[in-house]
């Protein structure tokens, strides 16, 4: 998905800077790959666990690269009806993803935080257009992410969700080289739910709008390393995301438009270069694997002690 810039907003007395808002939104990338636990480790893990196996496939992974061809064409061909659909879906289905985010799939969840999401949805209606308004409409959309992210996780092998984002940078990539995204971007943006509601669609802030597509594949490498590696990695992996992204803002100068799920795949492909041999092995989370068994007492052993010791430019309103 792109991401692009406003030229104007004249109805807002506040008009924050473009450099501050992509920037802003670059490093809200770069924390969707911090923020997603392993649901093992979660409260549901014990249902997790009783999944039936047929669920857990690697044809999930299609869904990243196909999340982004399948909307071109279905909104190119039904372009209003499509966007409009599409923003009611995302104003009933986004504030419940979020809440079931935070109440069991983020590091350290706790299941009362999931009321969190209540006074975000107010706070996004309230304040519809202004600062706080986005920021709220932004956290809703990237902790709805963050469950997606994590349910992918869990239900795909590692080495093929790895496959699969890779894809759906490439596919997006591809789709802005050519200027197939503009027309659907710019219907989706427009389609405005009744009543005032929130458009929880897109990842709007200041004078940027990302697509939600560039948030899930952030949240989608930070539930990919969430079950694979360790915590400290899944860190300097988002770090390194945030970093990429920032240095990908900087191609702005030049161009208009630019794919934001150009940085997520390339901190993906830096980190399995690193640690490629943990990809390959499976997808346990460190907490899940099997301890190596414990070796016979040996007469010299102490007692007690064991001897084995990881865009394109809004239009003016």
């Amino acid at each position: 998905m792109p991401v692009w810039r406003v030229r104007s907003r004249c109805h807002r007395t506040l008009v924050l800077p473009f450099w501050i808002s992509i920037a802003l939104l670059s490093l809200v990338q770069g924390a969707l790959v911090a923020v997603p636990g392993a649901i093992l480790a979660s409260p549901l893990a014990r249902s997790s666990a009783r999944l039936p196996v047929r669920l857990r496939s690697r044809r999930w992974a299609v869904i990243p690269p196909l999340s982004v061809i399948a909307f071109v064409f279905v909104a190119r061909a039904a372009e209003q009806a499509s966007a409009q659909g599409l923003t009611y879906l995302a104003l009933g289905a986004v504030p419940a993803l979020a809440a079931l985010a935070l109440g069991w799939l983020v590091w350290n969840a706790r299941a009362p935080r999931g009321l969190l999401v209540l006074p975000l949805f107010v706070l996004a209606w309230a304040d519809r257009g202004g600062l706080a308004g986005e920021g709220a409409a932004l956290a809703l959309s990237a902790l709805s992410c963050v469950a997606l992210g994590v349910l992918l996780a869990t239900l795909t092998p590692p080495r093929w969700l790895a496959a699969g984002i890779l894809a759906m940078a490439l596919a997006d990539s591809a789709l802005v080289v050519t200027d197939l995204l503009q027309r659907p971007n710019n219907a989706l943006n427009a389609a405005h739910p009744l009543a005032g509601l929130p458009q929880l669609q897109s990842a709007a802030f200041g004078s940027a709008v990302m697509g939600y597509g560039d948030l899930f594949i952030a949240a989608a490498l930070g539930g990919l390393l969430a079950a694979t590696v360790g915590r400290s990695l899944q860190l300097r992996a988002a770090a390194l995301t945030a970093v990429l992204a920032l240095a990908f803002d900087l191609l702005f100068f030049l161009v208009d438009e630019l794919p934001a799920t150009v940085p997520v795949a390339l901190a993906l492909v830096l980190t399995l270069l690193r640690r490629r041999p943990i990809f390959a092995a499976g997808r346990e989370t460190p907490e899940a694997r099997p301890r190596p068994a414990a070796h016979p007492a040996r007469p010299w052993a102490r007692p007690g002690r064991d001897p084995a010791g990881a865009a394109r430019r809004r239009p003016a309103p």
